[in-house]
């Protein structure tokens, strides 16, 4: 299986992996809670959705929001 996008170009975009994980599976619970019809119509999971937003760079990790 391949990840998309890449997880170690993800690690960049925050200060930490523990930072990254968090980050990412918080948004994903506020997409599946908020936007199921976006990720139907996208035809992604929750998780996969969140990592691309961080990875194109529309949300940003802070550690302090973790």
């Amino acid at each position: 299986m391949m990840i998309d996008p890449p997880i170690d170009r993800l690690i960049k975009k925050a200060e930490c992996r523990y930072a990254l994980v968090c980050g990412v599976a918080k948004r994903a619970r506020q997409l599946d809670a908020q936007y199921p019809e976006l990720l139907k119509e996208a035809g992604m999971k929750s998780i996969s959705y969140a990592a691309k937003e961080v990875y194109e760079d529309k949300i940003v990790i802070r550690s302090e929001n973790v």
